[in-house]
Protein backbone atom coordinates (compact mmCIF):
# COMPACT_ATOMS: atom_id res chain seq x y z
CA UNK A 1 0.00 0.00 0.00
CA UNK A 2 1.44 3.27 -0.89
CA UNK A 3 0.59 6.47 1.51
CA UNK A 4 1.93 9.75 1.14
CA UNK A 5 1.88 12.11 3.60
CA UNK A 6 3.70 14.91 2.39
CA UNK A 7 4.25 15.98 -1.11
CA UNK A 8 7.76 17.61 -1.39
CA UNK A 9 10.43 16.02 0.17
CA UNK A 10 13.51 18.66 -1.70
CA UNK A 11 15.09 15.52 -1.71
CA UNK A 12 15.23 16.40 -6.21
CA UNK A 13 16.38 19.99 -5.49
CA UNK A 14 19.83 19.16 -7.02
CA UNK A 15 18.45 17.24 -9.98
CA UNK A 16 18.47 13.83 -9.16
CA UNK A 17 15.54 11.64 -8.10
CA UNK A 18 15.56 7.96 -6.60
CA UNK A 19 14.44 5.05 -7.94
CA UNK A 20 12.53 1.67 -6.64
CA UNK A 21 15.61 0.47 -5.97
CA UNK A 22 16.82 3.66 -3.91
CA UNK A 23 19.63 4.42 -6.75
CA UNK A 24 20.07 8.06 -6.66
CA UNK A 25 19.92 9.16 -11.04
CA UNK A 26 19.87 12.47 -12.75
CA UNK A 27 16.36 13.51 -13.96
CA UNK A 28 17.22 13.78 -17.48
CA UNK A 29 18.85 10.35 -17.60
CA UNK A 30 17.23 7.92 -20.04
CA UNK A 31 15.62 5.96 -17.79
CA UNK A 32 13.66 8.67 -15.83
CA UNK A 33 12.72 10.67 -19.56
CA UNK A 34 11.23 6.74 -20.46
CA UNK A 35 9.60 6.97 -17.26
CA UNK A 36 8.37 10.30 -17.72
CA UNK A 37 6.40 9.71 -21.43
CA UNK A 38 4.84 6.82 -19.61
CA UNK A 39 3.16 8.88 -17.07
CA UNK A 40 2.33 11.68 -19.68
CA UNK A 41 0.63 8.64 -22.13
CA UNK A 42 -1.29 8.16 -18.67
CA UNK A 43 -2.42 11.21 -18.74
CA UNK A 44 -3.46 11.98 -22.36
CA UNK A 45 -5.80 8.87 -21.00
CA UNK A 46 -7.38 10.63 -18.57
CA UNK A 47 -8.24 13.41 -20.87
CA UNK A 48 -9.50 10.88 -23.21
CA UNK A 49 -11.16 9.23 -20.11
CA UNK A 50 -13.66 12.58 -20.78
CA UNK A 51 -15.35 12.17 -23.90
CA UNK A 52 -15.89 8.24 -23.61
CA UNK A 53 -18.37 6.04 -21.97
CA UNK A 54 -19.18 2.22 -21.86
CA UNK A 55 -16.95 -0.65 -22.39
CA UNK A 56 -14.12 2.70 -23.90
CA UNK A 57 -14.37 3.49 -20.73
CA UNK A 58 -13.55 0.45 -19.10
CA UNK A 59 -10.87 -0.33 -21.27
CA UNK A 60 -9.27 3.05 -20.16
CA UNK A 61 -9.47 2.77 -16.80
CA UNK A 62 -7.59 -1.17 -16.88
CA UNK A 63 -4.61 0.89 -19.38
CA UNK A 64 -4.21 3.38 -16.99
CA UNK A 65 -3.51 0.85 -13.92
CA UNK A 66 -1.23 -1.03 -16.31
CA UNK A 67 0.59 2.14 -17.20
CA UNK A 68 1.30 2.19 -13.35
CA UNK A 69 2.72 -1.15 -13.22
CA UNK A 70 4.90 -0.31 -16.28
CA UNK A 71 6.18 2.69 -14.41
CA UNK A 72 6.86 0.78 -11.62
CA UNK A 73 8.73 -1.81 -13.85
CA UNK A 74 10.62 0.52 -14.96
CA UNK A 75 11.76 2.47 -11.91
CA UNK A 76 13.59 -1.10 -10.75
CA UNK A 77 16.43 -1.68 -12.54
CA UNK A 78 16.52 -5.41 -13.76
CA UNK A 79 19.28 -7.06 -12.33
CA UNK A 80 20.73 -10.67 -13.20
CA UNK A 81 19.24 -11.77 -9.39
CA UNK A 82 15.63 -10.64 -10.00
CA UNK A 83 13.59 -13.52 -8.83
CA UNK A 84 10.59 -13.69 -11.08
CA UNK A 85 8.17 -12.11 -8.37
CA UNK A 86 10.39 -10.43 -6.31
CA UNK A 87 9.11 -6.98 -8.43
CA UNK A 88 6.09 -5.68 -10.13
CA UNK A 89 6.52 -6.14 -13.55
CA UNK A 90 4.28 -6.10 -17.07
CA UNK A 91 3.15 -9.59 -17.66
CA UNK A 92 2.26 -11.41 -21.46
CA UNK A 93 -1.63 -11.46 -19.89
CA UNK A 94 -1.27 -7.97 -19.90
CA UNK A 95 -0.32 -7.68 -23.65
CA UNK A 96 -3.00 -10.03 -24.33
CA UNK A 97 -5.41 -8.23 -22.68
CA UNK A 98 -4.60 -5.45 -25.38
CA UNK A 99 -4.69 -7.59 -28.20
CA UNK A 100 -8.35 -8.77 -27.18
CA UNK A 101 -9.38 -5.31 -26.79
CA UNK A 102 -8.20 -4.73 -30.76
CA UNK A 103 -9.73 -7.77 -31.69
CA UNK A 104 -12.95 -7.00 -30.20
CA UNK A 105 -13.34 -3.56 -31.83
CA UNK A 106 -12.03 -3.95 -34.99
CA UNK A 107 -14.58 -6.60 -35.56
CA UNK A 108 -16.95 -3.76 -35.79
CA UNK A 109 -14.93 -1.57 -38.06
CA UNK A 110 -14.72 -1.94 -42.05
CA UNK A 111 -11.30 -2.15 -43.76
CA UNK A 112 -9.20 0.77 -44.32
CA UNK A 113 -8.49 2.17 -47.99
CA UNK A 114 -6.25 4.92 -47.00
CA UNK A 115 -4.55 6.69 -43.19
CA UNK A 116 -6.80 7.96 -41.41
CA UNK A 117 -5.87 11.83 -40.39
CA UNK A 118 -6.30 12.40 -36.30
CA UNK A 119 -9.71 13.42 -35.54
CA UNK A 120 -13.47 13.03 -35.99
CA UNK A 121 -15.34 13.51 -33.05
CA UNK A 122 -13.97 14.86 -29.58
CA UNK A 123 -13.20 11.24 -28.33
CA UNK A 124 -11.48 10.25 -31.22
CA UNK A 125 -9.26 13.08 -31.34
CA UNK A 126 -8.24 12.33 -28.01
CA UNK A 127 -7.59 8.67 -28.57
CA UNK A 128 -5.78 9.67 -31.32
CA UNK A 129 -3.52 12.24 -29.26
CA UNK A 130 -2.93 9.08 -26.44
CA UNK A 131 -1.65 7.08 -29.39
CA UNK A 132 1.08 9.58 -30.50
CA UNK A 133 1.90 10.17 -26.76
CA UNK A 134 2.24 6.34 -26.17
CA UNK A 135 4.59 6.20 -29.47
CA UNK A 136 6.66 8.27 -28.60
CA UNK A 137 6.81 6.53 -24.78
CA UNK A 138 7.37 3.00 -26.58
CA UNK A 139 10.76 5.18 -28.45
CA UNK A 140 11.89 6.04 -25.37
CA UNK A 141 11.51 2.97 -23.69
CA UNK A 142 13.28 1.41 -26.97
CA UNK A 143 16.21 3.79 -26.58
CA UNK A 144 16.63 2.71 -22.61
CA UNK A 145 16.38 -0.81 -23.95
CA UNK A 146 19.58 -0.61 -26.04
CA UNK A 147 21.70 0.71 -23.39
CA UNK A 148 20.01 -0.99 -20.42
CA UNK A 149 17.95 -4.37 -19.79
CA UNK A 150 14.34 -4.41 -19.50
CA UNK A 151 11.62 -5.99 -19.19
CA UNK A 152 10.20 -6.87 -23.19
CA UNK A 153 7.00 -6.87 -22.55
CA UNK A 154 7.26 -3.37 -21.89
CA UNK A 155 8.45 -2.46 -25.63
CA UNK A 156 5.90 -5.23 -26.46
CA UNK A 157 3.03 -3.58 -24.02
CA UNK A 158 3.87 -0.15 -25.32
CA UNK A 159 3.59 -1.48 -28.90
CA UNK A 160 -0.20 -3.15 -28.22
CA UNK A 161 -1.09 0.13 -26.94
CA UNK A 162 -0.89 2.46 -29.40
CA UNK A 163 -2.46 -0.16 -32.40
CA UNK A 164 -5.07 -0.08 -29.60
CA UNK A 165 -5.95 3.44 -29.22
CA UNK A 166 -5.63 3.85 -32.65
CA UNK A 167 -8.78 0.88 -33.23
CA UNK A 168 -10.08 2.57 -30.44
CA UNK A 169 -10.28 6.27 -32.35
CA UNK A 170 -11.73 4.86 -35.13
CA UNK A 171 -14.56 2.92 -33.24
CA UNK A 172 -15.11 5.97 -31.23
CA UNK A 173 -16.06 7.52 -34.68
CA UNK A 174 -17.79 4.91 -35.75
CA UNK A 175 -20.29 4.75 -32.77
CA UNK A 176 -20.40 8.97 -32.40
CA UNK A 177 -21.52 8.68 -36.44
CA UNK A 178 -18.47 10.13 -37.78
CA UNK A 179 -16.62 8.23 -40.63
CA UNK A 180 -12.98 7.73 -40.03
CA UNK A 181 -10.99 11.70 -41.52
CA UNK A 182 -9.43 9.75 -44.57
CA UNK A 183 -6.13 11.36 -46.29
CA UNK A 184 -6.30 12.55 -49.75
CA UNK A 185 -3.06 11.88 -51.06
CA UNK A 186 -2.28 15.23 -52.73
CA UNK A 187 -5.32 16.93 -52.05
CA UNK A 188 -3.60 20.16 -51.30
CA UNK A 189 -1.66 21.08 -54.82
Amino acid sequence: MVQLTRIYTKSGDKGKTGLGNNQRVYKNCERIEAIGEVDETNATVGWALQFCEGSLQDILLHIQNDLFDLGADLCVPETPEDKPSCRLTITSPQVDYLERQIDDLNAHLSPLTSFVLPGGSKTSAALHLARTVSRRAERRVVSLSLKEAINPEVIRYLNRLSDLFFVMARYANAQEGQGDVLWIPGANR
